[in-house]
């Protein structure tokens, strides 16, 4: 039996803020993680009529921490657009080595420390070197109501304030905030394209291979994917002495307690 389609989902809806900035020559910067919901709103922007000229991709290189072949993936899902890689003055094991803890979810400094700061920097830097634009940019991010109870309350299309200044009009679009995740897939699929690999190999979403928000579920299976990398997550939990998860059990007797259930 076919499956019904949500028509309005297949219609980009670009609100009048964003549509009278991309008519004065905006960039739209695609914030990319190599994830399904990036990859979908690069889909969807693609086929929004926005001129090419106007559009580039920008992800925040996580090192070894993010998914091989990520970068790769996103080139080849990225329809040609200039791909901006944004680093960190740090890595995600430097800065919890000076923390002395990792993060969490109350206070993501590996999302301002790892991610928006380093891609905030790029973009300033792109948008001075690029004049056309007029100091217009259009921070286009994949976050969807869906995925929680504070991604759902943001707002669509809002003027960053920190980052207009000097002449410069920043403004923070959500393009898929109401898309589905069934519909991020079908997006994806109707393009002709795969999502990124670690979907097919067990994992929900895609963010640092382990992450503080990972379901037990996605942590069993990074575990599985890259065992190598999580004794390094074990080894730095014991230097400093406090663990990835903030119930307080450490990564070896998470996955222990994981196994015995099975």
């Amino acid at each position: 039996m076919p499956v019904a389609r949500n028509t309005d989902v297949d219609r980009l809806f670009i609100p009048a803020i964003i549509a009278d900035q991309i008519a004065q020559g905006a960039l739209v910067a695609i914030n990319t993680s190599g994830g399904k919901d990036s990859q979908a709103m690069t889909i969807k922007l693609i086929n929004a009529g926005i001129p090419r000229s106007q559009l580039l991709l920008i992800h925040a290189s996580l090192g070894n921490i993010e998914w091989p072949g990520t970068i790769a993936h996103i080139q080849r899902s990225g329809y040609g657009l200039p791909l901006i890689i944004a680093k960190p003055r740090r890595s995600f094991f430097d800065m919890v080595r000076a923390r002395g803890m990792f993060p969490s979810p109350k206070y993501r400094q590996c999302t301002s420390d790892q991610k928006r700061g380093p891609i905030e920097r790029e973009l300033r830097r792109h948008l001075k070197q690029n004049p056309q634009h007029g100091g217009r940019i259009i921070n286009a991010m994949g976050m969807r109501a869906e995925e929680s109870a504070a991604r759902s309350t943001r707002s669509i299309a809002k003027l960053n304030a920190r980052n207009s200044v000097a002449g410069r009009t920043w403004i923070d679009w959500l393009p898929i905030h109401q898309m589905r995740t069934d519909e991020v897939f079908q997006t994806i699929a109707d393009a002709g394209q795969q999502p990124h690999w670690a979907y097919g190999a067990g994992m929900s979403r895609l963010s640092c291979s382990f992450c503080i928000m990972s379901s037990l579920a996605d942590l069993q299976c990074a575990a599985r994917l890259r065992p190598a990398l999580l004794r390094q997550y074990m080894n730095l939990e014991r230097q400093i002495g406090h663990t990835l998860r903030t119930d307080g059990i450490t990564l070896r007797e998470t996955l222990k307690r994981l196994k015995a259930t099975q």
